[in-house]
């Protein structure tokens, strides 16, 4: 029975991890770039969801919805402000700006809301009991694994099914071509990073409302972990995002509970060592030979 509680558990942050993982692997998909600051805005999205519950007393609904249009507009402000002058710029450059976005983003968290630790107001309590009260299911538990799964789903529908989907991928292939196709490609890349960024306060809801505390830095560990979790299962893959996620929080859960809490990190990026050593473009990713 302890074996299926931590296996749930593990399920549980492997969702967290694989709707961060997400936005992560959208953004590369289209972009080619790696936004580090992505965790950050998880945090973001769970001081913003946190105030609004607390100092504003509004519902949990209207917090969901505030966070999701606070992160969303920031998304898009760190693309055209910190991304955008570089598309043309190395990918050394671009890597250290989304760097640098990442301390900016955390420093201001520091001066806005402070250092201490803030105790967060999970968005639903209480649990399932089952087998006799042997097994609990919490049901944010529950909440974040249909999230994501609903997530992942209209993911792949609306980048499959609708135009603006069928226009990332295509800026995906080949941004020059899909200029000269119509394809407005400063918009598709913006309303990708407003994607992912909404998705990434959805996360730091969910993670805040299983480990309820807040700070600062809540984002910077999850955020390397879900970029982590995209390698994992195949960057710039929607399922091998959604099946690395689950995959790395059940590694985790079963390493803190059966062979040390303090290793559970090492042990979580060996797997992944191993993994890419095997299979260089994660297991769902297809290898792109490069052309000359």
């Amino acid at each position: 029975m302890e074996f299926l509680s931590y296996l749930i558990s593990g399920i549980s942050l492997g969702s967290v991890y694989a709707i961060i993982a997400l936005g992560y692997t959208m953004v590369y998909g289209i972009a080619k770039m790696l936004n580090f600051a992505h965790g950050d805005v998880i945090m973001v999205g769970g001081y913003v969801s946190l105030l609004t519950m607390t100092s504003l007393g509004l519902p949990v609904w209207v917090a969901i919805l505030l966070a999701m249009v606070v992160c969303t507009i920031l998304g898009i402000l760190i693309e055209g402000l910190a991304y955008k002058p570089l598309r043309s710029a190395p990918s050394l450059a671009v890597l250290i700006t989304a760097i640098g976005v990442s301390y900016f983003l955390q420093n201001s968290a520091l001066l806005i809301w402070g250092a201490n630790p803030q105790v967060y107001t999970p968005v639903i309590e209480g649990a399932v009991k089952l087998f006799d009260g042997q097994l609990s299911i919490t049901y944010i538990s529950i909440l974040t694994v249909v999230v994501c799964v609903v997530i992942m789903i209209a993911l792949t529908i609306f980048t499959s099914k609708s135009k603006m989907g069928k226009a990332m991928r295509a800026c995906s292939e080949d941004k020059a071509a899909a200029q000269l196709m119509g394809i407005n490609v400063n918009k598709t890349i913006s309303l990708t990073f407003a994607i992912g960024s909404a998705l990434a306060s959805v996360a730091g809801i969910l993670l805040c409302s299983s480990y309820p505390t807040l700070m600062p830095t809540t984002g910077s560990m999850p955020g390397i972990k879900a970029f982590t979790a995209a390698v994992f299962g195949g960057i710039g893959s929607i399922p091998g995002a959604f099946l690395g996620g689950i995959l790395l929080g059940i590694i985790e859960s079963l390493a803190k509970a059966y062979i040390s809490t303090q290793l559970a990190n090492s042990v979580v990026f060996a797997v992944l060592i191993i993994v890419l050593l095997v299979r260089p473009a994660g297991l769902l990713g297809k290898y792109v030979p490069e052309k000359v």
